[in-house]
């Protein structure tokens, strides 16, 4: 291959700088910013492409344990999220959520793809009830803890999945 190896040569120049680099950083507990998710595909998945999306699009940027930041508006409580569009959401522990509390998506059409529950700080196990509800709906479910639930959300979100999240704030234990 004519001229090929020249950009090879760069980049193996520069990885034991990169990784040397990566090693040094260290991970905060106390940063909960949730990083931009179009990331480029490599070894070390470190290098953020692009740390932006469109305007119309929802994105959550921070969590904490009373509430969430979404394109750098913060919303105190828990929130309901379907079609880019937001909503404070009633529920204030995993226990009050019910189908009545999602009953918005008896209604909603065309249905989310899935629904994301965030569940606070734990995962916790959904009741047969409410799992029924959901699959009534034609919506998938994936219960994980907030933080990971506003991540993948981000994630389905700006792949244009038709996706809806639930989350209570990351502070809630039960």
């Amino acid at each position: 291959m004519v001229g090929g190896g020249g950009g090879r040569q760069r980049v193996a120049t520069m990885l034991p700088y990169l990784v040397k680099t990566l090693r040094k950083e260290s991970i905060k507990p106390s940063n909960r910013t949730l990083p931009s998710l179009r990331r480029t595909f490599s070894l070390y998945d470190q290098i953020n492409l692009i740390d932006t999306v469109p305007e119309d699009q929802l994105r959550f940027q921070w969590y904490g344990d009373t509430g969430f930041t979404v394109n750098g508006v913060k919303y105190e409580g828990s929130l309901l999220v379907v079609e880019n569009k937001l909503m404070t959401w009633a529920p204030n522990t995993f226990s009050e959520i019910t189908p009545e509390s999602l009953s918005v998506f008896k209604i909603l059409r065309p249905v989310p793809e899935i629904l994301i529950l965030g569940c606070g700080r734990h995962i916790q196990p959904v009741s047969p009830q409410l799992r029924q509800f959901i699959r009534s709906t034609g919506m998938k479910l994936e219960a994980v803890d907030s933080r990971n639930a506003a991540s993948t959300y981000n994630i389905l979100n700006e792949e244009g999945r038709p996706v809806a999240a639930a989350l209570l704030p990351y502070g809630v234990a039960s």
